[in-house]
Order: C-alpha cells, then structure tokens, then sequence
C-alpha cells in the first residue's frame, strides 16, 4: 500500500496511525479530523477537566518525542467515499485517494429536538463542549442532567462538588440498567441519593422552557424542574452518514467482523462508529469504550496490512470504568443475558464491593465498585477464561 487514510483523529484514530507505523508501513499516512485539534483524551472532560482540575495541555494523546509522520487534514469532516476510486471527499473540497483506509469516525452525541439556540443547553463530547459547559457550570446555581448513564452520572458528580444544585432525571425505572442489569444499575445510581443530588426516574421529557435562555426542564407527567444549566446525556450515534452509498454495509456504525474488516476490501472501521462481530456473544456490537479505542486498531490494522488474510482473533472483553462522587466503578464483560448477579467480595451498601455475573452458570461479566485490586485479578482471570 502506498497510501493508507485514518479518518477520524481521536484515540481510535490515533491507535490506528500508531499501529501502522509499529507494524511496519512506512508509506504514505494521512489523518483525517473533523475537529481543530490534535488527538485529546475524552474521559476527562466529564470530570476533572470540568472541574478545572486538569488543562487542556494535559489531555493531549501525542507523546512529545512522538513523531508518526502523517499528513494532518483537521478541522475538516469527511463527506463522502468513493469506492471505485478509492477516494475520500472532504467537506473543505479537498479529496484524499488511499489504497487502504481505517474508518474511525466516531459519534455524535444525540439531541433533544427544539432546543436550538436556546442557551444554557449543552451536551458533552468533544473538547469545545466541555469549554462551554464548565464556562456555565462555573456561574453556579441549578443542574439538571437529562440521562442517568455513566457521562451524565459524571457530570452530576462534577457538578455537586462544584457546588451546584442538582438534579438527574432517567427515563427508565432504573438508571445504568442496560450496562450493568437492573439489580445492580440501582446500586451504582445510588450513589445520586448517597450526596443529595436527586434522581428522577420513569419519567420521560416533554421539553425546556424558557425564551433565549433554558428556565426549566418539563417532565411528561406534568412536573416542571427549575435549571440555569442544562446537559443533555442521552446517548450518541454513530458518524457513518458519510459512507451512505459507499458500498459499506451500514447497520447501527459500519458493520465489521471480529477483526474490524467491513464489506470492502481494503477497509477496516474501528472505535464508536465500529459494530464489531463478538464472537462471545454471537452478535454485533459497538464498543464505546477507551479501551476498546486504544486496544483494537491494532487488530483491525493487521487486518488490513494482510489484505485480510489472515484468521480474526477473538476480541477482548469489554471493559470500561466511571469514576462518581469519589467511587471508582469498574465493568468488564457484557451484562447482557445474564441469568444471575452475585455479590462475591464486599457489600453493596458500603458502596465497596465485587460482583460477578453468570449465565448458566459460567462467568460473563464482573462489577466493581472501589474494589480495584480485587478487580483487576478477576478482570484478568475473566480475559484468560472468555478468550
């Protein structure tokens, strides 16, 4: 391959420029982003970059002695692809021809529909969305995250100690139900309660109220939530509009194998935008973890060096982690389909403890909260078992 293009320059990205080089291509390399900036650390921008705690030079992903030798196009998105030439259209007019391309695109966080122009309304993804909200969150007064999931449970716990009011309102009956099953998601969106931030929960979003800037959060049911600050934290979806007509089989991201192959030949997806084949489960799935980000371009670029001849692996678990009023929260594997949850080390109402989740009885998944060592050995022992 004379020329291989990444679009998409955060981690994933990024992961995946490294790996090629660490593999061996020494040709021609171009990264593309739509963002300004040079690659830079997400989880953080949920908690100690809100809080002011950590600056921006702080978040960047570059070794200072790191030199990929790629060709930076940032600030720019891709448009569109054409397959037969092998090309990437870019929205500044400019087109990129790659023989080999790693999709890493990412997604964008989702919306609430009619909160256009109306200020004091934010959502978190990317680095000028943490700017704007920790300008707003630093004037004090009320918060009110809609989303009960792991960002906008971080945001809340950013907020409190930051002083603020604050309020949590969750559609479902039971936040972090989906990642973590329902037993457990009540524990871990315990934590709410535990430090006076209070959690609404069954209760859908009619709408905001307010003329220029948000006054109140309007509940289906009627009941009218007061806010100065409001964060939007109801999931993203995936950036592969781009790729509509490319040939790339599209289903919830760009649908690949277990080894980041798509239906193209030459073309490997990776990171939020990637609906990875899970061989443990038998399903697709996008992992919206750091970790995954970091870890599996490197399978992907294989993948791609060898002109996909070579075996898929069978991906590691997923695993993620959170870190909420003080409490660090650690997961790997999937909940999903588990038939029991069982508290093996610890207790639940110390907030301090490990469990292990089975499904007819061999292990799937194991939570931790503020039980790091405990879980870094099961997390260890779960990789040796799962793989």
């Amino acid at each position: 391959m004379r020329t291989v293009a990444v679009v998409g320059a955060s981690l994933a990205g990024l992961s995946a420029a490294r790996s090629l080089r660490q593999r061996g291509y020494d040709g021609r390399l171009v990264v593309v982003g739509d963002e300004p900036h040079r690659p830079y650390d997400r989880p953080p921008l949920s908690k100690e970059f809100l809080a002011g705690t950590l600056g921006e030079a702080d978040l960047a992903l570059e070794r200072e002695d790191e030199e990929l030798h790629a060709e930076w196009l940032l600030g720019t998105r891709a448009t569109g692809l054409d397959r037969t030439a092998r090309a990437v259209r870019l929205a500044d007019g400019r087109e990129v021809r790659a023989d080999g391309l790693v999709i890493a695109t990412g997604a964008a966080a989702r919306t609430l529909p009619g909160t256009e122009g109306l200020t004091g309304v934010h959502t978190l993804r990317t680095l000028d969305d943490a700017r704007a909200l920790r300008a707003d969150l630093a004037k004090g007064g009320r918060l009110v995250v809609i989303g009960g999931g792991f960002v906008g449970a971080e945001v809340a716990s950013t907020a409190y100690a930051l002083g603020l009011d604050v309020t949590v309102i969750e559609a479902a009956p039971t936040p972090l139900a989906g990642p973590l099953g329902e037993a457990m998601g009540a524990v871990v969106s315990a934590l709410h309660a535990d430090h006076g931030v209070r959690l609404l929960c069954g209760v859908g979003v009619k709408g905001l109220s307010g003329e220029r800037q948000v006054a109140a959060v309007l509940l289906e049911d009627g009941r009218s939530v007061p806010a100065d600050t409001v964060v939007v934290g109801v999931g993203a979806r995936p950036c592969v509009d781009w790729l509509a007509g490319s040939g790339i089989a599209l289903d919830n991201g760009v649908q690949c194998g277990a080894d980041g192959r798509t239906s193209v030949a030459g073309v490997v997806a990776v990171g939020d935008c990637a609906n990875w084949y899970d061989p443990h489960t038998g399903d697709h799935r996008r992992v919206e973890h750091w970790t995954g980000a970091l870890e599996r371009p490197d399978t992907a670029v294989a993948t791609l060096l060898a002109h996909g001849a070579r075996e898929p692996g069978t991906p590691r678990p997923p695993y993620f982690w959170s870190d909420q009023y003080g409490v660090k929260i650690q997961f790997v594997g999937h909940a999903a389909g588990a038939d029991s949850v069982t508290v093996e080390e610890g207790s639940t109402d110390d907030r301090s403890f490990l469990a292990v989740y089975r499904r007819a009885g061999r292990q799937v998944a194991v939570l931790g909260m503020n039980q790091p060592r405990l879980f870094t050995r099961a997390r260890k022992q779960f990789g040796t078992a799962a793989s």
